[in-house]
């Protein structure tokens, strides 16, 4: 890492550990028989896809998931075995999110994600602390909002300009190499986050920690 003024983190995979695997389980227990397909690894398909680029409203994605859904299934039983993707935000994280603003770190978040997650799950889990979400973070760029997601390099673009920051001195934490490399396109640092070792979250925020940020 060269000198770092802003972070950037991803949500899932980085500050929340998620299991697509689980969601996709719970949907086909539904009825949902392509769930595999519609929640791929890294990017979602079909009406995924579109409740994550804001194409369509949470309660468009409910009318189109319900018809694939066995009969008597609701929204909400469609919500949280979407939700089974989102697995524990652990506290630590949560506290050297405040440990890096506290040193003098600005902090942001540039995640793919949908306004069912957002304003369900993420909303309640970023609450153990009795902080919200918008208490750790200087500012917010979700894709069902920016109508783009990651890796396309508008978003990343989105984010420097809105919050006039400088790329050389804003690091991208995210667990796609994809969005890294958007990232490094438009100037930006990045590093790839692994859940264990030298490039996990914490670790990476412990070496922050040390350097502090950029005079």
């Amino acid at each position: 890492m060269k000198e770092v003024r802003n972070v950037i983190f991803d949500l899932g995979g980085v500050v929340i550990d998620i299991v697509r695997d689980n969601a996709v389980a719970a949907l086909e227990a539904l009825g949902v028989k392509d769930a595999g397909i519609l929640l791929g690894e890294y990017a979602q398909k079909g009406a995924f896809l579109k409740l994550e680029t804001g194409e369509i409203s949470s309660s468009e994605f409910f009318d189109l998931l319900l018809p694939l859904c066995r009969p008597g299934t609701t929204n909400t039983d469609i919500r949280d075995a979407f939700e089974h993707f989102l697995i524990d935000i652990p506290l630590p994280r949560l506290e050297a999110l405040r440990a890096l603003r506290e040193r003098g770190f600005r902090l942001f978040v540039l995640s793919n994600t949908n306004p069912v997650m957002y304003h369900h799950w993420i909303d309640s889990h970023f609450r153990q602390e009795g902080y919200s979400i918008n208490d750790y973070f200087d500012g917010i760029v979700v894709s069902f909002q920016e109508r783009t997601c990651k890796p396309d390099p508008q978003i990343f673009t989105n984010l420097v300009k809105r919050f006039r920051l400088n790329p050389e001195e804003t690091l991208m934490l995210d667990d796609s190499e994809a969005n890294c490399e958007a990232a490094r396109s438009i100037g930006l640092q990045a590093i790839r986050i692994d859940n264990e070792g030298k490039d996990s979250m914490l670790n990476v925020c412990s070496r922050l920690l040390e350097e502090g940020p950029a005079k």
